[in-house]
């Protein structure tokens, strides 16, 4: 039997029950009083939000996350090792022939893991014990080619001429 449930404003009466339960009158207000609609309201000192913003966002939400410099080139390498890729080589490679064709790219190859298979990799960098690896299992490494930018000697002239002086 399905029984109606009375509702809490109802059973909310009588003396001193002007706030619903809600403590001080002044507590049930607008949104101002939780700290504002939404993820507002969600900083340090907010602690009765920070349970809901860390079931949606996780636990990376809060704190510091660091920060470079506008001129500060990031490293845009994603890092694998061998035997990692010799594990998975179905979701890594495909197969054409006797051995594996891996496209790894943006991917720089590192040398942990052992390689029992033939591998021929593509990818942005390779370490040394990779390559090693590698052929040593009947494959090959193709690492994109990079062109090294050395920046030139620049002479400050004032600094020359205080040389000349002495």
């Amino acid at each position: 039997m399905k029984v109606k449930k009375k509702k809490k404003s109802i059973r909310m009466r009588g003396r001193n029950m002007g706030t619903h339960g809600s403590g001080a009158r002044k507590n049930k207000r607008k949104s101002g009083n939780k700290g504002g609609i939404g993820m507002s309201g969600s900083g340090k000192r907010a602690d009765h939000k920070k349970t809901k913003i860390q079931k949606i966002h996780g636990h990376g939400y809060f704190g510091k996350k660091g920060f470079t410099s506008m001129g500060t080139k990031r490293d845009i390498r994603k890092r694998i090792n061998v035997g990692e890729i010799s594990l998975n080589i179905e979701k890594y490679g495909k197969k054409s022939g006797d051995s594996f064709i891996v496209e790894l790219k943006k991917y720089k190859i590192l040398g942990s893991g052992e390689v029992n298979k033939k591998l021929k990799i593509t990818c942005f960098e390779a370490s040394k014990s990779a390559i090693e690896k590698v052929k040593k299992a009947g494959g090959e490494v193709i690492v994109k080619e990079i062109k090294e930018i050395k920046t030139p000697l620049v002479i400050n002239p004032k600094h020359e001429k205080k040389k000349g002086k002495k």
